[in-house]
């Protein structure tokens, strides 16, 4: 019998064929370091300088052990997690897990489209309400009437934007003896705004959102490419499927990591190291890529103006990826049709709920919450959200009766079960120092 395929054995130059192997992956991750990440790591910079930059580089295997963990739960089951989670576990537990995915990423969703709104203040002088209101009906014109897929092509353009913070690292002078120290030799401090701080940066880095989405996605990769289902017990996927998912995942969550990395860098020397410690609206989070572009006529707007296409560019890109995951999750606890590749006729449950959540996301903003915060609120909320979901992913994980001989070996499941232990450690103790006497 002759076998499949692989998709990288089509003609085409490496490159060619490289590029081809990315998707899910790296979708995901260029929707980790949305406007909620940026603003948090922006904070972390700004307020313990290089205090918090090792998080950067320890998360590497966490993050990409949880994402692989989701994207091999999607591919092998052809499920979503809520799927999944439905066909193995109690009611409970399913109505549990939605209703928390569905607070996490509709706050979320109200963030990004706050941060996007004061972004494009920096740039032209409109009201911020009309600005989030138009930020809210592109993204569901788009989301609704326009595969993702393809406009996701363009906005991630607008992400390269980011390039601007490892330029100015590049021009700044930096002490990278210490910037090397702070990579690798973890710093604590066993204060409530240093736990407050490295728990959003966790939740903001391994977030509920992306657990759900990328499950869900590798699903209609599998259907985009035509990918047989094995039937009986022979291993569900062929091997060119689990490895090129792997390929783009590590590309995917690697690539958010470094960008995480540099932010952080970035604020912690131009603004730290000059008595900058608080970020309370975007132009102060603009001002750190100023030495970038000081030797240009009025530097100080072309900072803001780089810094508002960043924003706005992966807050478009972000937003229907926290809509989409909410409507993946309650559409497969709900056996409603479900997937981006189907047209709003076909899906107008699912497509309804994308819908209700960006509008509900939308509300938030106007309930006099201070956008800025409200970005490092929500990765604090998605920390402590994602402790128990990371719980059930670890279980699903390991459980052969579910993934066969695609379960998680003893690497992947060392990996997801630190990665629990790390967010409900940091939870935990940023609850004992609310608690606790002063």
């Amino acid at each position: 019998m002759t076998k499949p395929a692989s998709p990288d054995a089509e003609s085409g130059s490496p490159i060619t064929r490289f590029l081809k192997l990315l998707g899910p992956g790296v979708i995901t991750g260029a929707a980790d370091d949305d406007p909620s990440g940026i603003a948090t790591y922006s904070q972390t910079g700004a307020q313990f300088g290089l205090g918090q930059l090792w998080t950067a580089f320890y998360q590497i295997p966490l993050l990409l052990a949880v994402q692989e963990a989701c994207a091999r739960i999607g591919s092998v089951t052809r499920k979503g997690l809520a799927g999944v989670i439905k066909q193995h576990y109690s009611r409970r537990i399913l109505i549990g897990v939605v209703l928390l995915v569905l607070v996490a990423n509709t706050i979320n969703i109200g963030a990004d489209i706050g941060a996007v709104a004061a972004a494009g203040q920096l740039v032209v002088n409109v009201p911020f309400p009309v600005l989030a209101i138009g930020a809210a009906v592109l993204v569901v014109v788009l989301e609704v009437f326009l595969s993702y897929k393809r406009y996701a092509r363009i906005l991630k353009w607008l992400a390269l934007a980011l390039l601007a913070y490892p330029a100015t690292a590049l021009i700044v002078h930096e002490p990278w003896g210490k910037i090397l120290y702070a990579t690798f030799v973890p710093h604590l401090e066993f204060t409530f705004a240093f736990l407050f701080i490295i728990t959003g940066v966790f939740g903001t880095s391994i977030s509920p959102y992306m657990f759900f989405w990328q499950a869900s996605e590798e699903v209609e990769e599998l259907v985009e490419r035509r990918v047989p289902n094995k039937p009986g017990g022979a291993p569900n996927l062929p091997r060119y499927f689990i490895r090129n998912m792997r390929i783009d995942t590590t590309v995917g969550m690697v690539a958010a990591e470094i960008v995480q990395w540099f932010i952080i860098m970035t604020t912690a020397t131009v603004l730290f190291s000059h008595g900058v410690t608080t970020i309370s609206t975007a132009a102060d989070a603009a001002k750190a890529l100023e030495p970038l572009v000081q030797s240009f006529p009025n530097s100080g707007q072309l900072a803001k103006d780089l810094f508002a296409v960043g924003i706005v560019g992966l807050g478009l890109l972000a937003i229907p990826v926290l809509a989409g995951s909410s409507s993946y999750a309650l559409s497969e606890a709900l056996n409603w049709k479900e997937g981006l590749s189907r047209k709003f006729g076909d899906a107008r449950a699912f497509y309804g709920v994308i819908v209700v959540s960006t509008l509900v996301g939308l509300l938030l903003n106007f309930v006099g919450i201070d956008p800025i915060k409200a970005l490092v609120f929500t990765a604090v909320f998605n920390g402590i959200a994602a402790v128990p979901l990371l719980f059930l992913i670890g279980l699903i994980n390991r459980d052969e009766a579910i993934l066969g001989a695609d379960r998680g070996g003893w690497l992947s499941q060392s990996f997801v079960w630190l990665t629990f232990g790390v967010m409900a450690l940091s939870g935990a103790a940023l609850l004992y120092t609310t608690v606790m006497p002063k």
